[in-house]
């Protein structure tokens, strides 16, 4: 592969390497929220890596064999996914995110040697008009960003181009029941039973809730949605997990213990086929 794809235009929001296009961005961008910065920062997931995100070990099941892939990692925060990446024997690692903040706290984390040796590339980009290269990535990754994007189709078709065939996707997002509810909580009944209200499944659309600050945007998609918007691609399916703690992750936080009354998160894997034709 051409080394040159691995060179960043620093400074802007565009970035400019042969066949990779990215605009400047438009979404969202709540991660720069000072207020949704530092409180994302005291989460679990982000004090302790993949090992202080509970559906890490059901995501890390569901990866290829990395060594000598070149692998993009569509909305990478703290870079953590990268660097694991990288210790799996990945070629070339691509991590994008919308958010400065989470750039910085990435680059920083790195060792020198994988960002000045261009095996691990950090770069600003808006998933809402990225364009990829054809052919390129073994593996595409993205771990609950995408439920942010509002023009899913077209990033999914970009990705499906982007990949070798045979090339894998994996992903996790919020789950279609979690995102659903216009005002999404648990309430109680008279005996004190917890329940998840759903209302709204079947309209589409963005959700606004409160999480960490307010106003944060979410998109929300049925599970057929998700699943069709795939096969129409060509992507052939390998997995898709609702996902919920196990009986053993319980006992050790207990405080998951509601999470087994609804899934919060939806995990699904990917392919992109030797011989794969978009579905009309």
């Amino acid at each position: 592969m051409n080394t040159d794809l691995w060179n960043m235009d620093s400074g802007l929001a565009a970035v400019r390497r042969p066949g990779m296009t990215i605009g400047y961005a438009m979404a969202q961008n709540i991660y720069d929220n000072d207020e949704f910065f530092a409180g994302y920062g005291r989460l679990p997931r982000s004090v302790d890596g993949l090992e202080g995100a509970p559906e890490w070990p059901n995501l890390r099941s569901m990866l290829p064999d990395l060594h000598g892939r070149n692998v993009l990692d569509l909305g990478c925060g703290y870079g953590w996914f990268c660097r694991w990446a990288r210790e799996q024997g990945a070629a070339q690692i691509v991590g994008i995110d919308v958010s400065e903040k989470m750039l910085a706290r990435a680059r920083a984390d790195t060792q020198d040697a994988d960002t000045q040796g261009r095996a691990i590339a950090y770069t600003r980009a808006d998933m809402e008009q990225l364009e990829l290269p054809a052919e390129t990535f073994g593996l595409v990754y993205s771990s609950l960003a995408l439920h942010y994007v509002e023009n899913l189709d077209r990033l999914m078709a970009q990705v499906h181009r982007s990949l070798i065939p045979g090339g894998g996707l994996v992903f996790s997002v919020e789950h279609p029941i979690f995102t659903a509810p216009s005002a999404p909580g648990w309430s109680s009944d008279a005996a004190g039973r917890r329940s998840w209200p759903l209302d709204g499944y079947l309209d589409e659309g963005p959700r606004s809730t409160d999480w960490l600050t307010k106003g944060v945007i979410k998109q929300h998609r049925t599970l057929a949605t998700y699943l069709n918007m795939l096969l129409q691609l060509g992507f052939s399916l390998r997995h898709i997990e609702e996902w919920g703690p196990t009986e053993e992750q319980i006992a050790a936080n207990p405080q998951w213990a509601d999470e087994r009354r609804r899934p919060p998160f939806l995990l699904i894997g990917a392919v992109r086929e030797t011989l794969s034709h978009p579905r009309s």
